[in-house]
């Protein structure tokens, strides 16, 4: 298997675990599931959007949901959205249910929740629907070097 999620990572030479899946998960539940691990684990990537078309990534665990309002006032926007699919596509380079915060097609602000920290090793996205990518925390942290806030509702 061969993306852009993992490309970045030999290309940094990080150490991480693939995780196959038995069938594409279309939850966090399972993912969860598929890879043997807590869904407060999982690393949820949501990109939002705001009016001008300014994009951001944001980052939380796995069961949580992001809060656009708490992002949208970071960056001082007056309205925030989640970016539908063809959005998504056009600007990670990753389709909705694989985009991670690495391997990104463009560079974008990215902002975690301090709640990721929680874990020694998080779960992320391959890149594809078939697999997750198992890292260190501390690893993932390095790579993003993202903001972080309380940006979960």
């Amino acid at each position: 298997m061969q993306t852009s999620v993992i490309h970045f990572l030999d290309n940094e030479g990080v150490d991480y675990r693939l995780l196959p899946h038995s069938k594409p998960a279309k939850t966090i539940e399972e993912a969860a599931k598929e890879r043997g691990v807590a869904p407060e684990q999982m690393v949820k990537s949501i990109l939002l959007r705001d009016m001008s078309g300014f994009h951001v990534l944001a980052c939380v665990p796995g069961p949580a949901q992001v809060d656009p309002t708490k992002v949208r006032a970071m960056f001082g926007c007056r309205r925030m959205t989640c970016a539908n699919a063809a959005d998504v596509e056009k600007i990670t380079g990753l389709v909705i249910g694989t985009v991670a915060p690495i391997g990104l097609k463009q560079p974008l602000p990215l902002i975690f929740d301090h709640s990721i920290k929680a874990h020694e090793r998080v779960n992320i996205s391959s890149g594809d629907r078939m697999a997750g990518i198992e890292l260190e925390t501390d690893d993932l942290l390095l790579l993003c070097d993202p903001m972080f806030a309380d940006i979960c509702r």
